[in-house]
């Protein structure tokens, strides 16, 4: 064994004395040592739960987000300008609404404290696309984006001066093959300005002839669109939906099928999983509510003169609240305006939020504080009664049809959905952070204008726009979702 004293006079002893002095020198001629500087993010979110469906993470986790981006996920204390303490939380990617009319600053604010991010009007959609996305150029609240609609844009072409549905000859002419050609002309012009998809309401014109409805699916389908459509007839309404994708090749998006389905809400999913089975792309959505809700002057209620007594009494006036009898049903409907139809069952909603097709979306609409509470409600509903209550889906398949699937299914044409839905570096920061102990609906179908409660934080590109529960006034990161074709 080498001595002490062998050691000390050793040439490789000595050359490491000397790197060690010569490093010291430097380090004292630059003015001392300082320690590495620690990485500052915008924001953490410091101990929360992070549940991510698209890769199955789900343990406590720090997240760290700089310029609207997600950039660091460590077991790592991280250093922020801001941090906050979001442990016992569960922090998931911001929910995305595939169906959501209300597409005004007073609906956002609502929809964001039901932790939504992305709000999209992809059923009715707008006949102007380049108009619609400029009535919002400066941010809004949350994510937005819109289709072009089959429905406005028979609207223009057949001179039907509805109200936002259709009323007049859109409702019950066959269109001519130049009007057919002008309608498509409009939806490529629609798709050529961004829009997300084509949307179809096909149970609003129900003079609409397959020809006519297949004719805007391969228009969608030239510029790598799919289809967001409301069926007509039940079953057989769903098959027409089916043919269409089949005939065409276009992806087809089933609408509310707790409400398409009703009754049949089982048979209805199961027609839609044999479709997906023949290898045709058909995807669905529900909302957790057991009424609907439309205008009153729909074509849906064009029969309503034959009904019974009673059943007019299932139909609940919107802007008052008051349930209607068949002179109150006629003198609304000549008026105008929004009905909510008390039609099916707890059962009925249990089929389709349960059956593992269905993403969420709300279908809501909210207008001067009145509206169905789905508009509200949708999100924390699920996470407090269907999850934590009822215990019929699991938190993080809930938090699926949410956040990645909503996103996977819009993404091959709209190239930002790929940043969203999904927590991971590199992603847009649209987060929702909520409690799972006590996140709840609190709205209802006589007060739907009350947020939902557990809804702790979220964030929308970096930017915390839910605080303790409370909306930041003053803040509009959202941007427009928008095919950049």
């Amino acid at each position: 064994m080498t001595s002490d004293a062998q050691k000390s006079i050793s040439p490789f002893f000595i050359s490491g004395q000397v790197v060690r002095c010569l490093v010291l020198f430097f380090i004292l001629a630059a003015g001392g040592c300082a320690p590495e500087a620690e990485e500052t993010y915008d924001v953490v979110l410091s101990g929360g739960r992070v549940m991510d469906p698209a890769s199955g993470m789900d343990g406590v986790r720090n997240v760290g987000i700089r310029g609207g981006s997600i950039a660091m996920i460590s077991d790592d204390e991280l250093a922020g300008e801001r941090v906050i303490d979001v442990a016992g939380l569960v922090v998931a990617p911001g929910f995305i609404d595939l169906h959501e009319h209300g597409q005004t600053d007073e609906a956002y604010r609502f929809m964001v404290r039901d932790g939504v991010t992305t709000a999209l009007e992809l059923e009715v959609g707008t006949g102007n696309v380049a108009e619609w996305y400029t009535a919002r150029d400066g941010g809004q609240v949350v994510n937005y984006g819109v289709s072009i609609g089959h429905i406005p844009v028979r609207m223009i072409v057949m001179e039907d001066r509805g109200e936002w549905l259709p009323s007049g000859l859109a409702t019950t002419e066959p269109a001519s093959p130049e009007q057919i050609d002008e309608m498509a002309r409009l939806i490529g012009e629609g798709l050529a300005q961004g829009a997300v998809a084509v949307g179809f309401g096909i149970a609003y014109t129900p003079a609409a002839t397959v020809e006519e409805f297949e004719t805007m699916l391969r228009v969608g389908l030239d510029h790598g669109s799919g289809a967001h459509i409301h069926t007509r007839g039940g079953m057989e309404g769903l098959a027409e939906a089916i043919a269409g994708a089949r005939n065409t090749g276009a992806s087809v998006h089933i609408v509310h099928s707790n409400s398409s389905g009703g009754s049949n809400s089982h048979e209805f999913l199961e027609m839609i999983q044999a479709a997906r089975s023949e290898g045709l792309d058909v995807t669905t959505e529900a909302y957790p509510y057991e009424a609907s809700a439309t205008r009153i002057e729909s074509a849906l209620f064009d029969d309503w003169e034959t009904w019974d007594d009673e059943q007019f009494e299932i139909h609940q006036w919107v802007a008052t609240g008051e349930r209607l009898n068949r002179e109150s049903f006629g003198r609304y409907r000549a008026e105008g305006g929004s009905i909510i139809s008390h039609s099916r069952t707890e059962e009925m909603t249990l089929a389709a939020i349960s059956h593992p097709l269905t993403m969420i979306a709300s279908d809501g609409k909210l207008e001067n504080g009145r509206g169905h509470p789905r508009s509200t409600g949708s999100y924390a509903k699920v996470l407090g009664r269907y999850v934590r209550e009822l215990g019929v889906l699991d938190l993080m398949d809930a938090l699926r049809r949410m956040t990645i699937a909503p996103a996977e299914r819009l993404q091959q044409r709209a190239h930002s959905m790929t940043q969203k839905g999904r927590i991971r570096m590199g992603s847009d920061a649209d987060l929702t952070i909520f409690n799972p102990d006590t996140v709840i609906d609190r709205s209802t179908y006589t007060e739907p204008d009350v947020p939902s409660e557990g809804i702790e934080y979220v964030l929308v590109n970096g930017v915390v726009v839910v605080d303790e529960g409370e909306l930041v006034e003053g803040v509009r990161p959202g941007k427009p979702i928008r095919s950049l074709r």
